[in-house]
């Protein structure tokens, strides 16, 4: 019997910005102008969802992050963190799977909170902070074969997704977003 085939994981170099991208590899240019913003996407979904917006928590648990998130966050060796999936719905509708890698060593003080995140949307705090500072934008193709989300959530072929590292009071975040299915239909 053959073996199945073991999902892989994207590598650092699956993620760069979508500037490095050829034209012809790059998406369409309504994804495009989602995937380059470094506004809150929260906002952006709420409004178009005309408030009809909701998260869902697929896992919050600790563990330990993959090579290319320790590499994004600047950790030298693997450490705990809280991985936190979700996807965000707009109207009832799966739009958006969202990874969160907070290192433990970032919930300290007065981002301790963060721990008991819940249903609460992390974009909205994170941009409702003054100090807030982030990373550039990279972006990825992301497709069933990769062990990044549920296979369930990719669809038939590849989806975007972006990713950046945010820092609150010097501690590092990082927070990656994949356009889904039902979503890249409605802004096509």
């Amino acid at each position: 019997m053959p073996k199945a085939a073991m999902p892989r994981p994207l590598s650092t170099r699956s993620w760069k910005p979508l500037r490095q991208l050829a034209r012809q590899q790059r998406p369409q240019a309504a994804l495009q102008d989602w995937l380059a913003d470094n506004g809150s996407l929260t906002a952006r979904l709420v409004s178009l969802s005309q408030g009809q917006f909701a998260v869902k928590v697929l896992r919050q648990t600790l563990g330990i992050p993959s090579l290319n998130e320790r590499q994004a966050l600047g950790m030298s060796r693997p450490q705990q963190a809280l991985i936190r999936e979700v996807i965000l719905c707009g109207k009832g509708t799966p739009w958006v799977f969202a990874r969160s890698i907070l290192p433990l060593s970032s919930l300290t003080g007065s981002l301790r909170h963060l721990r008991q995140q819940g249903s609460r949307p992390l974009g909205a705090f994170l941009f409702s902070q003054p100090h807030l500072v982030r990373s550039a934008i990279a972006v990825a193709r992301i497709s069933r074969d990769h062990a990044y989300m549920p296979a369930e959530l990719c669809g038939k072929g590849h989806l975007w997704g972006r990713r950046s590292v945010f820092y609150l009071h010097a501690k590092p975040l990082l927070v990656s977003e994949v356009f889904l299915p039902d979503f890249i239909a409605l802004i096509e």
